[in-house]
Formats: C-alpha cells, sequence, structure tokens
C-alpha cells in the first residue's frame, strides 16, 4: 500500500488456488478478512498491528482449478470463467506477436525466415494442446532456433517453413486431432466434446451382437456419460416399434457402445443424442451422414438438452472438416460467440427432439 502510495489500488493475487498451509499458519485464513469488504475496513495484521482501511482496494485474483481453493474463500469470490484461446486465436497470437518476438531473441532479421502461416498451423494442433500460449511459443522458439542455426551453418540468406516441413524442425507430431469420416457409415457417430484446452470430436461406436440382453459401456467412461447412454437405451427402447426396431432386441442381443481412445477419461451429458443415435442406427441398419457431427443432452422422452462449450466444439468440428452441426435449440443463442469463418463452412442445424436429430442424420437404409 506504501509502495502504491494510494488507499485504492488494484491488487492481483496470481494463482490463489496453489495456496498452501504449514505450521506457519494458513494464508486463506488471513484473506478471509482480507477479500471481504464487509471486514476489511479495519484489518489488522501481525506485522503493523494497527488497524488499516482496504475496503477500497479493489482484490482481483487468479486461479486455475476452482475446486482446490477454500470454500469460505470462494464464497468471498465473484467468479468470471475466461475460456482458453481458440485455435484462431493462437494463430493471430502467433503470427502477430510470438514468432517477431522469437525471430529478435534469436537474431533473426524479420526476412531472413517466413513460418508459413499452414506451417504454424499444424503447429498449434499437432505440437500443443494447452489453454493458453506457453507452449506454442517454445515450439516456435524451436522452430527459429533451428532455421538460425540452419541459416548460419548452410550460408543461406532466406529461409522459408512450410506446414510439409515442420516435421523435419519439431519431429513426429506429439497429438492428433479427429478428421472427418470419408464415408457414411452404420452404428458410428461423432459427437462434439468439451476439454480444458479446448473442443474435440468423439467418436462413437455402437455394435448389436446375439446373446442374452446386456449393455456393455466401454471406453473410460464417467457416471454422467454411463448414465445418458443407460437413458439413449431407454429411449430407443420405447420407441423401438415406431423405429421398425424388434421390441423383443434388448432381450436377445447384447449392446455394445464404445467410445475410442480407451485410455481417456470421458464425462458428461452432452453425448446423449449422439450415442442414441449411432444406438438406432446399428439397431436398423441406416447410414448416419459422414458430413454430421452433433451434441446435445437426451431425456426418456427424446428431447434434446442444453449443453456447454458451443463455441469449442465448433472450431473442432470445423478443424476435422464437418458440414453439419446439430445443436441443442437452446443453445440457439450462443450462435452469436462463433466466429463467422466457422459460420460461412458449417450448417448449424438446432433440435429440440429426437426424431429431429434422426431426420437429419439417418440417411439411407442398408439393403
Amino acid at each position: 500500500m506504501k509502495t502504491a502510495g494510494m488507499l485504492n489500488p488494484v491488487f492481483l493475487l496470481d494463482e490463489i488456488d496453489k495456496m498452501a498451509s504449514d505450521f506457519r499458519g494458513d494464508p486463506s485464513a488471513a484473506l478471509l478478512e482480507v477479500l471481504d469488504p464487509e471486514q476489511n475496513n479495519t484489518f489488522s495484521d501481525h506485522f503493523i498491528e494497527v488497524p488499516f482501511d482496504l475496503s477500497n482496494v479493489m482484490f482481483i485474483t487468479t486461479a486455475n482449478a476452482v475446486h482446490n481453493i477454500p470454500r469460505p474463500l470462494l464464497d468471498r469470490m465473484e467468479m468470471l470463467f475466461i475460456p482458453g484461446y481458440t485455435e484462431l486465436e493462437k494463430l493471430q497470437i502467433a503470427t502477430r506477436y510470438l514468432l517477431p518476438k522469437q525471430k529478435r531473441e534469436h537474431g533473426l532479421e524479420p526476412e531472413q525466415l517466413q513460418i508459413d502461416e499452414s506451417a504454424l498451423l499444424k503447429t498449434v494442433r499437432e505440437y500443443t494442446r494447452e489453454s493458453g500460449v506457453r507452449n506454442l511459443e517454445q515450439q516456435v522458439a524451436a522452430l527459429c532456433r533451428k532455421a538460425a542455426k540452419r541459416i548460419v551453418s548452410e550460408g543461406i540468406e532466406r529461409l522459408e517453413i512450410t506446414a510439409d516441413q515442420v516435421k523435419d524442425y519439431l519431429g513426429i507430431p506429439k497429438f492428433r486431432y479427429g478428421v472427418a469420416e470419408l464415408e457414411d457409415q452404420v452404428g458410428m457417430v461423432t459427437g462434439l466434446a468439451w476439454t480444458e484446452v479446448g473442443g474435440e470430436t468423439l467418436l462413437i461406436e455402437v455394435t448389436v451382437v446375439p446373446g442374452s440382453g446386456k449393455l456393455i459401456l466401454t471406453g473410460k467412461l464417467g457416471d454422467v456419460m454411463k448414465e445418458s447412454a443407460q437413458a439413449a437405451f431407454s429411449y430407443t427402447r420405447s420407441k423401438a416399434e415406431e423405429l421398425g426396431i424388434p421390441t423383443d432386441f434388448h432381450e436377445k442381443n447384447d449392446v455394445h457402445i464404445h467410445i475410442p481412445e480407451g485410455a481417456i477419461p470421458k464425462d458428461g451429458p452432452s453425448a446423449g443424442i449422439t450415442i442414441a443415435t449411432a444406438l438406432i442406427s446399428a439397431l436398423t441398419g441406416r447410414h448416419v451422414s459422414k458430413d454430421i457431427a452433433m451434441t446435445g443432452e437426451i431425456t426418456l422422452r427424446g428431447r434434446v438438452l442444453p449443453i456447454g462449450g458451443l463455441k469449442e466444439k465448433s472450431l473442432a468440428a470445423h478443424r476435422a472438416g464437418y458440414k453439419k452441426i446439430l445443436l441443442p435449440k437452446d443453445n440457439e443463442r450462443d450462435l452469436r460467440d462463433i466466429p463467422d469463418s466457422v459460420k460461412e463452412d458449417i450448417e448449424f442445424v438446432p433440435v429440440a427432439h429426437m426424431d429431429q436429430v434422426l431426420k437429419h442424420a439417418l440417411v439411407e437404409r442398408l439393403q
């Protein structure tokens, strides 16, 4: 406060979720009084031991995870959730800021090294997986460092790095991303998932085999996703006759629902309509359009409920090459957050019921 020279400065407390307590005390207990405007007008610490008015200070705290912050402390804060950078935003940050900065730090003139936009995009997609740009800056630095070595050792005046050459500089790609199917499939549907580092496509497979009526769920699914699969299964049973499915299918067959990349935990309700569509496709033998991805929670009566993270999910579908996204009707208001470049390439179809989902998703009957 003395350094600031005023009674109403802004205090930024970074990484507040990393606080730890030991035998010397618990800093979160002191912050309870510091951050509460009802109490901090007469704050007294153990160093000065004189009441001091902190009520005019604006305190801003940052955290990566909310669950590590003590509940009483969390109640004294207004939470603002800031999403991670999208792929398009990372590309602009790399082009306008990270690349020029790394060129300067590695002693390169602006015209000596040219990295294509496609090469930067490949770096974002296949060499980083994060909500920020810290790892991206490290990879851009690696490109500049290895390019500088070549320029000096080989006497090259101007070097250009294209997407095909990124592998030569950064090695084998560390990550992969989903790509749209090349043909219509039976019992296979693409869902959309939200993660802390952005959106992902989620392939859902269903196969029906002769058995005793077991529902098998694999792919390291969380409890909420398992319940979504149960709801989709019950909805399908209730609509069996209407859909042209034998009403006793669940007695004579085992239904296996699998979500690939089985080592990665998956959870959440937003795959409900995707699981239901894949199940109905497998039971009826009808193909699912290769151009469609979908997201939405399902109820036992077939209603489609809203989901979160539509922007990130849409960007993942756009990256993978899908042409149409089925989304809950209640999420129409979120379309304003989606970049125009994505809206130009993808048709967004709001749906309120499973009947509408099936109308768009199922394209033909297998002969």
